[in-house]
């Protein structure tokens, strides 16, 4: 029967959340560890951020992603970022190298986003915390997303150079149709638009080719083996992606995060029934889109994809800010600044845990004892989105979506205040590819 009951009033809200939001005592504190207990049995646990560029949001899910490794087993971390270049955090992680991707990878614009030293600071981590660990039990450092087509190519071929001339020939004729296009695939994109041959049947025919060879190639040399496999993939999307993205945003974001699950899904199969994940990426990606105006208009996206897989195994933490600082671009391929984040507006999610008068909280209704709490956060209301890009000037146009808080996520994180992320180096981003432009987060 369906409930016909008014909702809570904004004082009932307001007082709900009075009573169940937890303070948060400082990242690096037992307190702080212990609130996140409740996720321990989790299969997956995302966590998001409303900017790619703020300091805060990175060292809270360091923390928790830390204390998740530390005390309750997760093996994976998988990030909103390119697979070749997390790949080498990864052997920095778990093959304990040098930390060379400091200098070399994530070079692309919006470099800042992962060459910060927020990153750096859980990598160093993470490498010592693998150190006393066998090789089969280290934690990965994954990367998810889509746009890596020179960097994946490059690595196929390096594989299958090392291991099989006759298949590196057979490749590179196939890739050869893609590889004018590596440094600026989305000029491949526009040219198929207007009626040049696609490259889809090779990139397609290239990943079948090592599929076939799964069981051969696994037991004799698996990780690197799936490295390939798992960049072929890379290609294989990166084609399509670009290929489709000037039909719209709706097709290229649900490609983008269909990948990004696919890859999620493959690491947890790779590892074994065992294997649990934290994924960093933004909101805007692990909040159930079906809640949201992006999926009412169609989109969907990896924390959806994750709650249809696994239910109430996969938890859905959001976060969000009213105020401060954030690293972030005028535009696309333009140098960063540290700008300042407008105070939220009066109509949203933000201006809401600002009212609780908290400066940093989290607050969970998963459990059957918060419907009240639940019922309270079921009103569409206006939440905030910081890319890459940040336009104040144009802030709701720009930055804000409509969500119901209560079915997009499980829990909030709330920071009043927050500030940017350091990068490594004080070198402006590199131009290139145009990756995400004009429809990704």
């Amino acid at each position: 029967m369906k409930d016909h009951s008014a909702p809570p009033s904004d004082q009932q809200r307001l007082a709900l959340l009075r009573r169940w939001a937890k303070p948060l005592p400082a990242p690096d504190s037992a307190e702080f560890a212990a609130l996140f207990d409740r996720y321990a049995d989790a299969r997956v646990v995302l966590i998001g951020e409303a900017s790619h560029g703020t300091a805060e949001f990175y060292q809270t899910r360091a923390a928790i992603t830390r204390h998740l490794i530390a005390r309750h087993g997760f093996t994976i971390v998988a990030v909103e970022a390119d697979w070749p270049d997390a790949a080498q955090i990864d052997r920095q992680v778990r093959q304990q190298q040098p930390p060379s991707w400091q200098q070399q990878a994530f070079q692309r614009f919006p470099s800042w986003m992962w060459r910060n030293r927020e990153v750096a600071g859980f990598c160093a981590w993470l490498s010592d915390y693998n150190a006393s660990l066998p090789a089969e039990r280290r934690v990965e450092f994954r990367g998810l997303d889509v746009y890596s087509l020179g960097a994946s190519i490059s690595a196929v071929l390096d594989y299958l150079e090392r291991t099989d001339a006759q298949a590196a020939q057979a490749a590179r004729q196939r890739y050869g149709c893609l590889l004018p296009w590596q440094d600026a695939p989305a000029l491949y994109g526009r040219n198929v638009l207007h009626g040049q041959q696609s490259c889809e049947d090779a990139v397609v025919e290239q990943l079948r080719t090592l599929l076939e060879q799964r069981l051969e190639r696994l037991g004799r040399d698996g990780e690197a083996f799936f490295d390939a496999t798992r960049n072929a993939h890379v290609v294989q999307a990166a084609e399509q992606y670009y290929r489709i993205m000037y039909h719209g945003s709706t097709p290229s974001w649900n490609l983008r995060d269909q990948h990004m699950f696919d890859t999620l899904h493959s690491l947890l199969e790779h590892r074994g029934p065992q294997a649990r994940a934290v994924v960093w990426a933004h909101n805007s990606h692990i909040g159930n889109a079906s809640a949201t105006e992006m999926g009412w208009a169609g989109q969907f996206n990896i924390g959806e994809l994750c709650r249809n897989a696994w239910g109430r195994e996969a938890v859905l933490i959001g976060m969000g800010t009213d105020r401060g600082e954030v690293a972030a671009a005028d535009n696309w391929d333009e140098p960063m600044r540290i700008k300042q984040v407008r105070p939220s507006r009066h109509d949203s999610w933000e201006q809401v845990f600002l009212q609780t008068g908290l400066p940093a909280s989290l607050t969970d209704w998963r459990d059957d004892d918060r419907e009240d709490l639940r019922a309270a956060l079921r009103e569409p209301l206006l939440e905030r989105a910081i890319g890459v890009i940040y336009r104040p000037e144009s802030e709701r146009q720009s930055h804000y979506f409509e969500a119901v808080l209560a079915e997009q996520f499980d829990a909030w994180i709330w920071l009043a205040e927050t500030h940017a992320v350091t990068p490594l180096d004080s070198s402006q981003p590199c131009a290139g590819e145009e990756d995400t432009y004009p429809f990704g987060e």
